[in-house]
């Protein structure tokens, strides 16, 4: 089984998009955190980035919601808004809000084949004017209902597959992108078997 399981790993490894990020600011609701997590892993995200600068600290996630997604992500989180938006702008070229207001464009109007880090805030007020006045731009997700908004697992979900369809129409899945130490320490954390083959 040990050879099997090295070949999952590889073959989930391989898909890994490390220019595409998730940032979760201040959300309150750990089963939301683990549902985004879900997706994360689902469309090949590795980093996730957790903000909470204006409530406590997590100290557990939904475990029904993530499937036990967290355990395969790396998980970097930040008590300070300024600190989290500086590691995202040594990491990614372009930092985009979700975030209803006049000068917001669509979903399908940004470019996620290039390198980006997707903002999400909290149930309640969405992202912070803070984090909005630092970011490249704001997005929205189309819509024609009443209600202008969406859960956040459900905006997230909705987000990355946009960025799936996209980078899988620019053969970003072809090719494993992961490499160096990033990908050493993942075969480690992962529990790699060593085999003689």
């Amino acid at each position: 089984m040990t050879t099997e399981r090295n070949e999952r790993l590889t073959a989930v490894l391989n898909k890994r998009q490390p220019d595409l990020t998730v940032v979760l600011e201040n959300v309150f609701d750990p089963h939301n955190i683990s549902a985004v997590m879900r997706t994360c892993d689902a469309v090949g995200i590795q980093d996730i980035y957790i903000l909470n600068h204006k409530i406590p600290p997590h100290r557990k996630w939904g475990a029904k919601s993530s499937s036990s997604a967290a355990k395969w992500l790396t998980i970097h989180q930040f008590t300070d808004a300024a600190a989290c938006l500086a590691e995202l702008r040594k990491q990614y070229k372009k930092i985009y809000t979700t975030h209803l207001s006049t000068d917001a464009f669509s979903l399908h109007e940004i470019d996620l084949t290039e390198s980006v880090a997707l903002v999400f805030g909290n149930e309640h007020s969405g992202v912070s004017e803070e984090i909005i006045a630092m970011a490249d731009g704001n997005f929205i997700i189309p819509q024609v209902g009443i209600i202008k908004s969406l859960n956040i697992s459900v905006a997230c979900a909705v987000t990355l597959y946009e960025a799936f369809r996209q980078k899988l129409n620019a053969g970003h899945y072809a090719s494993a992108k992961l490499e160096g130490e990033k990908l050493i320490s993942l075969r480690e954390e992962w529990g790699f078997i060593e085999t003689d083959e």
